[in-house]
Order: C-alpha cells, then structure tokens, then sequence
C-alpha cells in the first residue's frame, strides 16, 4: 500500500469513528427508545436532598405516566392529567400545556433538555457509563444538570440537579421492569387515594 493510500486509508478510518461516537442528543433518543422499547416500564426511584430522601415509583409508557410517592400521586393518560398531594387532600384535574409537562413528564423533559440546554459529553468516573452535562441556555433556576447512563442499556441510571440556590437534588433510578402497560395504569382510580377524597375538575 502507498503512503497515499495509507493515508487515506486512515482519515477513513477516523471518520468512521468519528461517525459512531454516541452525541449527547443521540444518547437521549437512545435512552427514549430503551424505555419504549418494551411496550413500556417501570422503575423505582429515590430523590435525595440535604433534607433526607423521598422514594417512589415510576410508570411510563410513550407519551403516559405515573408517578407515586409519599408526597404526591400523578396519572397522565397523554391528554389528562390527575394529581393528588396529601397537603390539600385534593385530586385535580387538568389539561396540562406542553410547558407544565416538562416538570412533570419524564418524556417531555428530556425534549426540553435538548432544546433549552447546551449539552456537552463529561468523563465517567466508573465503566459502563455515559455522562452528560447540561446546562441552560437561557437564566434558570438550574445551574447545572448531569446526567448517567448505563452504556449496556441506554437507560438513565442517575440525575443531579445543581441549582441556583446551592441545592442539589440526587436522582436515583432502579428496578427497571420493561413489560405492556394497561391504559388503565396512568388514569386516575379512586382506590390509590384516602377514601372521600375530593376530586375537583379544572380544565
């Protein structure tokens, strides 16, 4: 082989390369579609602060979750939204806007992260993993946000949110089952709440 060729032969080489190394924006749609994957799933969560740690489960499933903590409970069947917080005693209901999602739909949030965040690959500490560093385009209340992923899965391992203030929240996912949910899962059911609770409609 010449060195002519040689040469090329590596620039190819390098492109190709170049041409699968995973972008932060790839590996959220990655992570997205390891999540649909299964028709859906579910997962545990803990959400740690300098004030303890809050637990809960996760369902999604395309556009639809649920979420239930001790703190509050949240159904989303892709148009309605329910929500119970035991300070009010109180399920609402409401149609939430795209905006209103992205605080609360984990789908939704990560459209946001690649639209308002810049992104930018940071070095993992530990072997198999992908992170990812955001921060705001425009002023907000996060400072900076980071993210791991598991390389093997694609699926988001663990979030630490930076904020503004100086807290920070430690975001922690397991238990991941991939498995069909019933439509049934992300509409309100009055058994998952005390009983009387009132329902009040604000659509």
């Amino acid at each position: 082989m010449t060195m002519k060729r040689t040469f090329i032969a590596i620039i190819a080489a390098v492109a190709a390369l170049a041409a699968l190394a995973q972008t932060p924006s790839a590996m959220l749609d990655k992570c997205v579609a390891a999540i649909n994957a299964g028709g859906g799933v579910t997962a545990d969560y803990s959400i740690t602060t300098s004030q303890g740690t809050s637990k809960g489960t996760i369902a999604m499933q395309g556009n639809k979750f649920r979420v239930f903590s001790p703190e509050a409970k949240s159904w989303y069947d892709g148009k309605t939204q329910w929500s119970w917080s035991p300070v009010t005693g109180e399920v609402n209901i409401t149609s939430p806007t795209a905006d209103e999602l992205q605080l609360t739909n984990p789908m939704a949030a990560v459209q946001h992260f690649k639209a308002a965040f810049n992104m930018k690959k940071a070095k993992a500490k530990t072997a198999n993993t992908y992170v990812i560093k955001l921060t705001p385009k425009k002023k907000d209340n996060i400072k900076t946000l980071w993210l791991y992923f598991d390389e093997k899965t694609s699926l988001l391992r663990t979030a630490r949110f930076e904020m503004n203030d100086k807290t920070v929240y430690n975001i922690r996912i397991t238990g991941y089952q991939h498995k069909s949910l019933p439509a049934s899962t992300f509409t309100f059911n009055k058994s998952q709440v005390p009983a009387g609770t009132q329902v009040v409609d604000l659509r």
